[in-house]
């Protein structure tokens, strides 16, 4: 009987996110105050009282969901007790700092430097995403393979059933086209800045991998099993390079989650705002013990 503490990603936030836990205590505020002061402006205020936009902007919503895992993970002080961890893309970053492989302020920052990277190369290449349900990962696999004048590529491999594509916006279109035709439930766009997962990134993952390479990373108290690889990762030269990867790579969440339970996870809980990731370990697993982790 094992626990895996699972960090959600981009997508997961919502207006007032954290609010409870700013109010809960003096050294939350104090970090949330602390966070303020490093990305040089009142994040505070926008995941409190601000608008949906305003929140919904890579370079805030990154950190915004990024500090409310990583605080309440440590209000949660004793109680957080993990056999294993991981985070879906950018939660690995929430996972890592919860998990003591490193400081709450380096990983701030890297995520900040993260964030305003990648609206960059969503501005440079107008891009997007779209999710493909109930077609089997190889036919969707075959078809992006199958573009070759267009960037579509598998994203995120989120829950049997159900795989994110990212690429160009004349690609996905392409892709969606013919995975209807293939038998495809949904070929479904989704609302976001542009192609995370691809190589469509990899001006991000430029700017990333200088950042990352300065930061300190060191041995987390478990096994963080990671994007790229879905492999349980403890040495933090291996942590940084699969980190640096993860940009311009899919997310294995699927696998993430099988490996888990391999190694005997039986109780999931979600760190940080909403209940997305708890979903996806369902449709895995759909007897195993899912908790929202709170204060």
């Amino acid at each position: 009987m094992k626990k895996a503490y699972v960090f959600p990603g981009q997508g997961a936030q919502f207006i007032g996110m954290g609010k409870d836990l700013y109010e809960a205590n003096s050294e939350c505020k104090a970090m949330f105050e602390k966070a303020n002061e490093i990305l040089g402006f009142n994040i505070t205020e926008i995941m409190f009282n601000g608008t949906e936009d305003e929140l919904k902007q890579t370079k805030v919503t990154q950190p915004a969901v990024f500090l409310h895992s990583t605080i309440l993970a440590h209000a949660l002080g004793d109680k957080f007790t993990p056999d294993m961890v991981a985070g879906h893309s950018l939660g690995e970053f929430s996972a890592l700092v919860a998990s003591k492989a490193m400081k709450f302020e380096d990983g701030l920052r890297l995520v900040s430097i993260r964030a305003n990277a990648m609206q960059k190369a969503c501005e440079a290449n107008p891009s997007t995403m779209a999710a493909i349900i109930a077609l089997p990962n190889e036919v969707i696999e075959e078809v992006c393979a199958s573009i070759k004048d267009e960037v579509v590529v598998p994203a995120n491999y989120n829950a049997p059933g159900q795989l994110v594509i990212s690429g160009t916006m004349a690609g996905i279109e392409k892709a969606c086209e013919i995975l209807k035709e293939k038998g495809a439930k949904r070929a479904l766009p989704l609302k976001v800045g542009g192609a995370f997962h691809s190589p469509l990134m990899e001006s991000a993952r430029v700017e990333l991998a200088k950042g990352i390479e300065e930061a300190e990373i060191s041995t987390p108290i478990c096994p963080i099993y990671q994007n790229v690889n879905a492999l349980p990762m403890t040495d933090a030269k291996l942590i940084k390079e699969n980190l640096v990867k993860q940009l311009t790579s899919p997310v294995k969440w699927t696998q993430i989650v099988q490996n888990m339970i391999a190694d005997g996870a039986t109780t999931f809980i979600e760190v940080g705002p909403g209940n997305v990731l708890q979903g996806l370990v369902k449709k895995v697993k759909a007897d195993a013990e899912l908790i929202s982790a709170s204060i």
